[in-house]
């Protein structure tokens, strides 16, 4: 069974996704990991963003391994280990631009639906339920206001990076999620947005347990 969760940043999706797929004994695939991976890359090789033959020149060598160590994912970029790297401010404000690049999910769709072949798994993206799986039998689209999420995404980000808390802005977060919640609805490749059959979740007032319960009773209910 392939389960999808979609939505904007800041809905929990990740720890949802993951929580969830540890108590169906599914495998749990961070799609937005990938793509904050590249970007990473692209950061780090120094390639202009407009430069398409730099870019698919290194996607045909990029290297991306997901380890699991007690417990926890770490992910690794060739010998890098960007498990911290990928959340960053950086890389936050190019990923958007960079996931909709044709070049970028033509090389990365493959290895996403490679992945499905080896059993029941939680993916968790923004596009998994509409484009890369669209007859998913199981279809989650979480949401929740922008002043949440940035609220989830200052303390998210002040506990992954306690030596650069100040430089964090929750006036600064809230306004570039809304400039992408408006990026990513309306770019022409694989737009955000709810596919037509999926479960719509507004976890604005919801703990993550409550959000977990609630998409675990509806995937088991479906799977019976």
């Amino acid at each position: 069974m392939i389960v999808t969760i979609d939505g904007p940043s800041g809905t929990g999706k990740s720890t949802v996704a993951e929580r969830l797929a540890e108590k169906l004994g599914y495998t749990y695939f961070d799609t937005g990991a990938l793509y904050r991976a590249i970007a990473w890359k692209i950061l780090h090789d120094n390639i202009d963003l407009s430069d398409l033959e730099g870019i698919k020149k290194m996607l045909q060598a990029f290297s991306f391994h997901v380890e699991t160590q007690n417990g926890k994912k770490n992910y690794k970029v060739d010998a890098h280990d960007v498990t911290k790297a990928i959340r960053s401010q950086e890389v936050t404000a190019i990923v958007s631009e960079v996931s909709a690049m044709k070049c970028v999910r033509d090389a990365m769709r493959p290895l996403q639906e490679l992945f499905s072949y080896e059993g029941p798994t939680v993916f968790e993206g923004r596009d998994l339920g509409t484009v890369v799986f669209p007859h998913a039998e199981v279809k989650f689209f979480l949401t929740a206001s922008p002043s949440v999420r940035a609220e989830r995404r200052l303390k998210d980000l002040q506990q992954k990076f306690p030596d650069r808390a100040g430089e964090f802005s929750y006036e600064d977060i809230l306004q570039k999620i809304q400039d992408r919640d408006a990026y990513d609805s309306s770019r022409e490749l694989a737009p955000l947005k709810q596919a037509a059959d999926a479960i719509l979740v507004d976890t604005s007032q919801m703990t993550i347990d409550e959000v977990v319960v609630t998409l675990e009773n509806y995937v088991k209910e479906k799977s019976k």
